[in-house]
């Protein structure tokens, strides 16, 4: 609370030992310490999957189709593409997350003209390619990485999405994603995209099998490759789901996501942004993120595809989201992938009384123990 970082043996502890309330008053009077102007802000986008193809079997993946599924099987067309971009720019989007499968035979060239004729037509921001799927055109086109990188950014790759990164623990990825990229490799691409001035989110899939130790491993990796580079914009920490997944299991509570959200709040210092994942938890756990250090709500989602395949049925839109920030007494505002504001409305309206106005100021600095709250 003073500001002094935390270590990994403390956020274990944390992980332990500390009351939920507690975690929460702490992270929030972080994220105030942060984004002290009270804005929560999301984004209008869509998730865009170019293909489910894909050799790498991820367990616990309900998406994938594997090579040959003449029924289930896609690789959209250009025309199909473009149809979804032209429907996100007129709802007010502003960018695509671009991804799909490791589908076995696309070469780099296939990827460079998709990017530029994306850019050719429309005035929108592509946010494209895990490291997963980088490392896998990479093996395909036998290319070296920083060569890859550099064609897809001037082809017109903006930004890369933290997905394929589950847990940063090699012990984990051994038994959920033997055939995807061990965690060296998925951060080699995120420190040599950050190098040439390319930036990312980065992400978390809890619940799983992993143990608390790997979820600290997983948060120190992140920290210390942010303070070699300072590439990521944004955490998104999200729960697995284990519906019609080869891996099954049960799903883990929304106690334990909002415990992990709001250790990420204070362990993760030297990333601006945390997004709350209503995707995975739901709008109303969502909404409560926004008390454990989020302070920001993620994208209306005009489409996703890789959560609903696990039976995940959340949805929203951008009133529902903007009640949503306005009720937890914050103000709401569209901002695009790279965290800055597209919305310039005054707040509160002209004539209007803030709906926070009455809220009390957020808790910084947590009492001293035994003091009565």
């Amino acid at each position: 609370m003073d500001g002094d970082r935390i270590s990994a043996s403390e956020a274990r502890l944390l992980f332990d030992e500390a009351g939920l309330i507690d975690l929460g008053l702490a992270a929030d009077a972080i994220r105030d310490r942060l984004h002290p102007e009270r804005v929560v802000t999301y984004i209008v986008d869509r998730n865009v999957n170019y293909t489910n193809i894909c050799v790498t079997r991820c367990s616990f993946c309900a998406f994938y189709r594997l090579p040959g599924d003449m029924e289930e099987g896609y690789l959209h067309p250009k025309e199909v593409l473009y149809r979804k971009i032209e429907e996100t720019l007129e709802l007010g989007g502003t960018g695509i997350l671009l991804q799909g499968g490791h589908h076995p035979t696309l070469p780099l060239e296939w990827y460079e003209d998709l990017l530029a004729s994306f850019k050719e037509r429309y005035p929108i921001h592509i946010h494209a390619f895990s490291p997963p799927e980088i490392r896998h055109i990479v093996n395909v086109s036998k290319r070296p990485l920083e060569e890859v990188l550099e064609r897809l950014k001037k082809a017109g790759l903006d930004s890369i999405p933290g997905g394929g990164a589950e847990i940063l623990a090699d012990g984990v990825r051994d038994r959920i994603s033997p055939h995807k990229v061990s965690a060296d490799e998925w951060m080699g691409v995120m420190d040599c995209a950050h190098r040439l001035g390319i930036p990312s989110t980065v992400t978390m899939m809890l619940g799983g099998v992993e143990t608390l130790d790997d979820r600290v491993e997983h948060l120190v990796r992140v920290r210390d490759q942010q303070d070699g580079t300072g590439g990521f914009t944004a955490f998104i920490a999200w729960t697995y789901k284990p519906g019609n997944t080869e891996m099954g299991g049960r799903e883990t509570t929304s106690a334990d996501y909002l415990r992990t959200l709001a250790i990420s709040r204070l362990f993760l210092d030297n990333i601006p942004n945390l997004q709350s994942s209503w995707v995975t938890q739901g709008t109303g756990i969502g909404q409560i993120a926004l008390r454990y250090g989020a302070n920001d709500m993620g994208s209306v989602m005009i489409e996703e595809n890789v959560v609903r395949s696990a039976g995940n049925t959340s949805h929203t839109s951008r009133e529902e989201l903007e009640r949503l920030i306005v009720e937890a007494g914050f103000h709401p505002r569209q901002r695009d992938t790279l965290y800055r504001l597209v919305d310039r409305r005054p707040w509160p309206p002209a004539g209007e009384a803030s709906p926070a106005a009455n809220l009390r100021e957020p808790v910084r600095r947590l009492p001293r123990p035994g003091t009565a709250i």
